[in-house]
């Protein structure tokens, strides 16, 4: 089986090559990403909220932290909208790419268990209100979704607060959806930088604003 080959760029985004995944993660090379956040305004409440995935247990980079809502590599081969797959495959919804909104290219370094993660992220939101019913989940990479509300994470991601309420579901032992409410800290997230949490809020905001 041939390992999936991703493209390796400059930090300008320009072409260099290509590599196979583990040799990209271990040069530190640049590569391309997709990155969806769902958010949406709750008429209901009158908040706004942002979506997270629970990675699994059995993920070997990150398990059992919060992350973007889906998020995947983009191979050699594919464009930007080939991404959309991540949220079919990942979260189970058939979403089409034209009804993402284009957030930003933002670079992001994560270092970590051996492995340098350059990315050039390409940011998309989904703002259409969904329900934790419409997630069938990718078993493998997910164990669950929760939300928190726009403010409460705004207000953690700058240390106003040490922990912030999230709703959401997690999967049990008979792959059943079990639903939770929880407090979580910066603890249970993947150490994105600080400065690419603020930039999501400022697109979200900015994006449910135009709505």
């Amino acid at each position: 089986m041939n390992e999936e080959k991703l493209s390796i760029f400059d930090e300008d985004y320009n072409r260099l090559g290509e590599r196979t995944r583990p040799e990209v993660h271990a040069n530190g090379d640049w590569h391309e990403t997709f990155h969806c956040w769902f958010a949406h305004y709750d008429e209901i409440s009158g908040e706004e909220y942002i979506y997270f995935q629970l990675r699994s247990e059995r993920k070997k980079d990150y398990p059992g932290l919060l992350d973007i809502t889906a998020a995947g590599h983009i191979l050699s081969h594919e464009l930007i909208e080939d991404g959309v797959r991540e949220i079919h495959e990942e979260l189970g919804m058939e979403i089409a790419f034209n009804e993402l909104s284009f957030a930003c290219m933002m670079k992001e370094e994560l270092v970590g268990d051996g492995m340098i993660d350059r990315e050039l992220a390409n940011v998309y939101l989904y703002t259409k209100p969904v329900t934790f019913e419409s997630f069938s989940l990718q078993l493998d990479e997910l164990s669950g979704i929760f939300r928190v509300t726009l403010r409460n994470f705004e207000r953690l991601i700058s240390n106003e607060l040490q922990e912030v309420h999230s709703e959401g579901f997690m999967i049990n032992e008979d792959s059943e959806k079990e639903y939770i409410n929880r407090n979580i800290s910066k603890r249970d997230f993947v150490a994105h930088p600080t400065s690419y949490f603020r930039e999501i809020i400022t697109k979200v905001k900015f994006e449910l604003m135009e709505k």
